[in-house]
């Protein structure tokens, strides 16, 4: 396991990058651009983004299994019905597009490069050590649903 692997919950990944792409896009004006529809589609997809991340939230809680993303070895079942049929991991795709969402609501070009390295954080630290723990779990019924759901979309 690497010194990073299920250290940082994923809300306080999201946050951070957050605040690094709004302290980028402020030391960079020459790179900001006008995107005249951009708060409009900006607050839309935010609202998708936590639609789809309350979603998987909620459906762990009537799985009544464990939200901890520090902890999935305490997972009690293996999600996947509801919007898990989907995504995998709708939580941490939510996540992405409300930062997607407040890249376009910046309006400049260096937000937007934090949006890869969210997803190669999670996708390295998080989503791979969940994988591994739920494949100790669940074993072939893992196996299974991973062959057939998407980890992102």
């Amino acid at each position: 396991m690497r010194v990073l692997d299920l250290k940082v919950p994923p809300p306080v990944v999201a946050l951070v990058t957050a605040v690094l792409m709004w302290l980028a896009s402020h030391s960079s004006p020459t790179l900001a651009f006008v995107f005249h529809a951009g708060s409009l589609l900006a607050v839309g997809l935010a609202a998708i983004g936590l639609m789809i991340a309350i979603s998987g939230v909620v459906t762990f809680r009537r799985a009544r299994t464990t939200l901890n993303p520090t902890k999935p070895g305490s997972s009690s079942s293996l999600v996947s019905w509801g919007i898990y049929k989907i995504t995998r991991n709708p939580m941490y795709l939510g996540l992405l597009l409300v930062l997607t969402a407040w890249a376009i609501f910046l309006s400049n070009w260096l937000a937007f490069l934090f949006l890869p390295v969210f997803v190669v954080y999670i996708n390295r630290f998080q989503i791979a050590p969940e994988e591994q723990a739920l494949t100790v779990l669940f074993a072939r019924e893992f196996l299974a649903y991973q062959s057939r759901v998407r980890r992102w979309l």
